[in-house]
């Protein structure tokens, strides 16, 4: 089946007015967060363990992909071998399956340590033949089993040792990957301990993504990049230098529900094409309803404080009880 992400990173391309806008589910929580990265047990074993199991991480996977309100769904190497290769649910589905590539340390998130006082350094636990097939020796005709698209992450501290390794790395992943046909998006965090003083980050970041594919041709280049948001200052210089770089958004901490409808709907307004969300979706009350209302605002159907609204009024149909009060909801915390 025609997968809706080649539809719109072909339509994009040529044409970069056009208003089709790229919605990705991270559910990789599991390669930096670990144990509690599917969330709180709501059931009756909470007392006991506090964290929901890796299955129901799963089965909210299978649900959303079944859904088709995401264009992509990324996982760790592990759950897509589960989802992709032996349950093969991507099979007719136009959600793409894509794979964290890389696991940098700055990602490294779990409760019972943290690794963000440190500067980032380049690490990967999935091989790309293992996200292809499942296995380290495979045949091209196994090589589409699994997934074709991976998403690969660097972290700039201003350290040029550090920096030319993280570079080092991407260069010889970007190799691999042109020859066994494997595509990529772009992730390029905020320094997370930053050696020396960056004056101005967003513009630090920009800097770095603009250099760093320079000496990229566009056999090797990413689909799209992902970014934090700095706002509209930042984002429009990105387009305005490259409208051809299709930059999209993390969505970072969970906030409230307007935090994150109001980040997509702005993000997109100053050029942003994709936006990748992970405890924003994973941590909603009702994820399907919540996937369907950034579906929404991402296809220009509903302003941001309107689907709060009428987010909520789905939760009170279903008879979920939300996390915080309508007003509380409504109120703009992270921007």
């Amino acid at each position: 089946m025609e997968k809706s992400l080649d539809t719109k990173i072909k339509r994009i391309r040529e044409d970069s007015s056009v208003k089709d806008f790229i919605l990705a589910d991270a559910k990789d929580g599991d390669m930096g967060f670990g144990i509690s990265c599917p969330g709180p047990n709501k059931g009756d074993t909470k007392e006991r363990f506090p964290f929901d199991t890796l299955e129901s991480y799963r089965q909210s996977m299978r649900e959303i992909t079944e859904q088709g309100l995401v264009d992509i769904m990324l996982m760790s190497a592990s759950v897509s071998e589960q989802l992709t290769i032996n349950e093969r649910i991507f099979e007719n589905s136009t959600v793409t399956p894509a794979v964290r590539a890389n696991d940098t340390t700055d990602i490294w998130l779990g409760l019972s340590a943290n690794y963000t006082s440190q500067p980032s350094q380049p690490f990967r636990s999935a091989t790309i033949d293992h996200i292809q097939s499942g296995k380290v020796d495979c045949t091209d005709e196994e090589r589409t089993l699994g997934s074709d698209l991976g998403l690969y992450s660097v972290t700039f501290n201003h350290d040029s040792t550090l920096d030319r390794e993280s570079l080092q790395h991407y260069g010889e992943f970007r190799l691999e990957a042109e020859r066994k046909n494997f595509r990529h998006f772009l992730e390029v965090f905020a320094p997370n301990a930053p050696v020396r003083e960056i004056d101005d980050v967003p513009r630090f970041v920009n800097d770095h993504i603009a250099r760093c594919l320079g000496g990229v041709t566009s056999s090797a280049r990413p689909l799209f990049l992902k970014m934090p948001y700095f706002g509209p200052a930042a984002m429009e210089q990105l387009v305005e230098y490259d409208p051809n770089l299709i930059p999209g958004i993390l969505g970072g901490s969970s906030g409230t529900t307007h935090d994150a409808f109001r980040m997509l709907w702005e993000a997109k307004k100053y050029g942003a094409r994709a936006a990748l969300f992970g405890r924003k979706i994973n941590f909603a009350e009702n994820q399907l309803m919540f996937i369907r209302m950034l579906r929404a605002i991402a296809d220009d159907e509903i302003e941001p404080e309107e689907a709060v609204r009428d987010y909520h009024g789905q939760l009170q149909s279903a008879g979920i009880a939300p996390h915080r009060s309508l007003d509380d909801d409504l109120q703009l915390t992270q921007l």
